[in-house]
Parts: structure tokens; sequence; C-alpha cells
């Protein structure tokens, strides 16, 4: 056996070490390039430097605005719905059949106006029957009457007895209360004959039409309904601590958004009665009416709140870059580039919702004298900035 031969038990294990050795060089080769990508092996840069705000040099021709705190009055909305303050259902107040119908839904009317006529061949026939019967009763009392003047010379005479006398006043009485009665009954039948002619009780719209002619009606059965359009009112739930500070006659801020509409308006009635499930109050609020306004309209009413302070700057002063809302702030070293977050447009003002504090100067974009009218130093909104 020459020196250099390996051991018959050593050779056994030749294979497991060379592989083992094969993934231990690969896993360190691995780790170092890993370390190498996480910059373990480049130089490092100091904090001091890195965070550093960088100044730039004013631009000679340099225009700034000041940041300002505005005083600005909050309002909380109640959504409702547009209601007119009279409206009527048209009900029968007897049982007859529907004879014609005059308006259909949408119809404009007048106080007066025939909408529906009723049956009344019925009536008129008991007005007949009333009224002969009232004769009648007119004709017994005329001779009950001059039966009874009679016997009261008779009486002094002794020609007829005290019983005949009582019974003769007896039907005088008698007479007089039926010709009472059948009086009433003239008027009775004469008012339910007035209800087959129903008429509209104030200018308005038809706004609903559920009886056709020829349909039998019964007393209490809605025929139509009528809203008068010139007097309308918002309705709308109001939360309780609101509400409660609401006074009738108190004037608020009504909004009609689909007519672009906004006016003043004043609160006619809060109901005393809460709404359990939302916890609110429903307040009826009216004010002038725009052309266009119907019943179901959405509305809101604006109920003040307490004023709110927030910091408004020029929109030409801020910059979109990618994501970022930029301004360039004036600084003792020149100016500094800051990211601030936006939030309501106000006019040619924007609010600031963070980034400046008030009475911060910023820049302001220079528009060519070419495109800026004489006299006039403002400028429209910049969108993209330059570095």
């Amino acid at each position: 056996m020459s020196k250099h031969s390996i051991h018959p038990r050593l050779a056994k294990f030749l294979p497991v070490l060379k592989t083992w050795s094969i993934v231990i060089v690969g896993s360190l080769g691995v780790g170092l390039i890993l370390l190498y990508l996480a910059g373990v092996f480049s130089p490092k840069v100091p904090s001091n430097e890195d965070h550093a705000p960088r100044h730039r040099a004013l631009p000679a021709d340099a225009q700034f605005a000041q940041a300002e705190l505005l005083r600005r009055p909050r309002f909380e909305s109640a959504v409702g719905s547009i209601a007119p303050v009279h409206q009527s259902s048209i009900a029968a107040k007897i049982l007859a059949r529907v004879l014609e119908v005059n308006v259909t839904a949408g119809q404009p009317v007048l106080a007066g106006d025939v909408l529906v006529r009723l049956n009344d061949d019925d009536l008129r026939s008991r007005l007949q029957q009333a009224e002969a019967q009232h004769e009648a009763a007119g004709a017994r009392l005329n001779q009950a009457r001059s039966d009874y003047q009679r016997a009261s010379g008779l009486i002094q005479g002794n020609a007829i007895s005290r019983a005949e006398y009582e019974s003769l006043a007896t039907a005088v009485r008698t007479s007089e209360a039926e010709l009472e009665r059948s009086a009433r009954a003239i008027d009775e039948t004469k008012i339910f004959l007035d209800y087959a002619t129903i008429t509209a009780p104030f200018d308005g719209i038809v706004v609903d039409k559920q009886a056709q002619a020829g349909d039998m009606v019964t007393p209490g059965q809605t025929l139509l309904t009528i809203y008068d359009p010139n007097q309308m009112q918002l309705v709308a739930n109001v939360r309780e601590s609101l509400a409660m500070k609401l006074k009738v006659g108190q004037e608020v801020t009504a909004k009609l958004e689909s007519l672009d509409h906004e006016c003043l308006a004043t609160v006619r009635e809060v109901v005393p009665q809460a709404d359990v499930g939302s916890r609110s109050f429903q307040v009826k609020v009216s004010g002038p009416c725009p052309p266009g306004v119907y019943s179901g309209m959405f509305g809101r009413i604006l109920l003040p709140l307490e004023d709110e302070q927030i910091i408004i700057i020029p929109a030409a002063a801020v910059r979109r870059v990618g994501q970022l809302t930029l301004v360039d702030v004036r600084s003792d070293n020149g100016l500094i580039r800051r990211n601030v977050q936006i939030g309501r447009r106000l006019g040619d003002d924007i609010e600031i919702l963070s980034g400046l504090r008030p009475g911060e100067q910023v820049l302001l974009p220079v528009v060519p004298a070419s495109t800026s009218p004489a006299g006039f130093n403002s400028t429209g909104g910049n969108l993209e900035g330059t570095h």
C-alpha cells in the first residue's frame, strides 16, 4: 500500500463530506449576497445630513401669500322632504255611485270647482217625500188650530167638555211637532243632497285620484287628494340636542339640491315627541318656494353649530407632484419645500389641514405679463410644480 492511499474506513465517508462542503459553501455565498443587497458593505450616510431640509434661494420676482386663520360658521344638515302645509283628502260622505270625476292627477283647481258628482236620485226622492210630508203636517196643524180656536168659544158656554177641549189643544201641539220634524227632515235631506256634489275646499293641485265613474263609494272612502302648492314646508328629523335649541319663528337655512336653491326659512313647528328609534324630533320649516317645488322632493335644513377656525392659502400656491401636495414656504434661509394636507376648496383659496401654521408665507407662481391682465397680480391654480 502506498503512502497516499486512503484508509478504507475514511473512504466510506468521503462522498458525504463532499456533499456537506458544497452545501456549506453555497449557503455562505447566498448569505454574502443578501448582506450586500441589504447595504451592509455600503458606506453609512450621517443621519443629520439625511434629514436636513433643503433650502433654495429666493427668486428675484418672488410673490408670497400669508397663511391666514379664518373663522367660518359650521352647520349640520338634517335631511327631509317637502310636504304641503295644506293638504286635503276628499272623501265621500254618503253611500252612492260615482257619476263623474271632473279632474285628473296634476290638474290645478280653484275653490268651489266641482270635482266629483255622485248619484243623487234616491236623495231627490227622499227630498220630495219630506216636502210632501211637511206640507201635509202644515195642513194638519192649520186644521188643529182652527178646531182649537172654535172650541175656545164653545168651552166658555159649556158647549163642549173640558176633556174635548184639552184633546184639541193636544192635537195642536202634536201637529206643531210633526211640522217641525218634517222641516228637519227636509234640511237633513238637502245636506245629504249637497254631499252628492263634491267641490274643492281651496285653490290647489290634484295629486291623486282614487275613484272612477261607476264606482260605488261608501262614507269615509277617499276619492282624491289635493294640496296648495303655494304653501309648502320642509319636514326633517333633527337630533335631540339640536332640536331642543330650536324655537318657533327662528330662521334657519333650507336647501333644495335638485333645484340648486337655498333660502332662509322659518321654523313653523317642532313636534313635541321624539322618535325612539332615531332619537330625533320632527321639525317643520317654511320659506319662499321657487317654481318647480313638489311634495316629496328632497331637501336639507342647515342648523348652525359653533364656528370653526381653519387655515387657508391661495389655491395657486399648492403644487401637485404625483401623490404629493407641496408648497414653498419662506424661511430665514430662503425657500423650503413642504408637504401639506389640503381640505376643501373655498373659491380661490384652499383649506390646509396640516403642514402650515398661521402667518407663514408661501410662494405664489409667477404668471407671464402677457397672460396677466394689467394691474392684476393674483394667479390661477397650478397643478404641476417645477423644481
